[in-house]
């Protein structure tokens, strides 16, 4: 992997910097962290960004420079982790770019319903998967608009995998508790049925959390994963990476999906030329991985 771009310089509003020293080659350093731990590219004008993000942690480890913590990144793992899950931007809804949910629901979903009802094993990844949404909705599709539904699929070989490079996103995701306005993205049928109102919050039914598994995982490093995917939901993270870690990644993606499989992917986002040959474009952002 190429080495992070430099940042040009760039400064620091006087009030932030009254109380932490942060210089330019401050943040090329950690630039070249993040970089090389997930990828991420954090360019010059993400400077702000970086500074506001990370007092906190400065704060908490009772430090005064930031050229101090750059020399504690690079002697204390766990404060790396701890950087880059501060960094890491987590926005995501429930039925985020809807029409990937509806071509699931009529094209896909029935046929992998009919394997389960055979006896056949479906597995799904949700790649990035942030605070829960996004599998939380794919698992709430595949119930449907009827309750009895829940019992089935749990008789069933189904599981949605979700992982995510944060390990307090992931614990967010788990508890699958939002304030209760942002489930109004969600179509009222399912809302009813699949979240539970708990005051101003609303709780993912039990029913879709049985559904998900969920896994840290940084995408750019081994994956412990041996099954092939019937579906992968990877949407709005390569637009941090550049290309050639975009092209590595999926390739990698490609190479886990099982041949007719189905992935999704950012609406801003594109496949690589060097990938694009093993996938049929199905619709916006959607393919199918070429094979049996």
């Amino acid at each position: 992997m190429s080495a992070a771009p430099a940042a040009r310089a760039f400064d620091v509003p006087p009030a932030r910097a009254a109380e932490f020293a942060f210089e330019h080659r401050d943040h090329v350093a950690i630039a070249e962290i993040v970089y090389a731990d997930s990828g991420i590219l954090l360019p010059d004008g993400k400077m702000q960004l970086v500074y506001g993000r990370l007092a906190k942690r400065l704060r908490i480890r009772g430090l005064t420079r930031f050229s101090e913590y750059v020399a504690l990144l690079g002697t204390d793992p766990a404060e790396r982790i701890e950087a880059i899950d501060a960094l890491t931007t987590n926005h995501t809804k429930f039925f985020r770019e809807d029409h990937h949910f509806d071509h699931f629901r009529d094209t896909v979903w029935p046929g992998l319903t009919r394997r389960l009802e055979t006896g056949g094993r479906v597995r799904m990844w949700s790649a990035a998967c942030s605070s829960g949404e996004e599998p939380y909705t794919l698992a709430m599709t595949m119930l449907g608009r009827d309750k009895a539904n829940a019992t089935r699929l749990g008789r069933q070989d189904c599981q949605i995998l979700a992982t995510d490079l944060s390990p307090t996103i992931l614990d967010q995701a788990r508890a699958g508790t939002y304030p209760a306005s942002v489930s109004q993205g969600v179509p009222a049928d399912l809302r009813n049925l699949w979240l539970v109102r708990r005051g101003d919050l609303v709780e993912v039914h039990p029913a879709c959390k049985a559904l998900v598994a969920y896994r840290p995982l940084n995408l750019l490093r081994d994956w412990p994963m041996k099954q092939m995917f019937d579906v992968i939901f990877c949407r709005n993270v390569m637009i941090y990476f550049d290309e050639p870690t975009k092209a590595t990644l999926q390739a990698r993606l490609a190479d886990q999906l099982a041949p007719g499989g189905h992935l999704y992917i950012g609406h801003s986002e594109r496949l690589s030329p060097s990938v694009a040959p093993r996938f049929e474009s199905i619709g916006r952002t959607m393919y199918r991985k070429l094979g049996a």
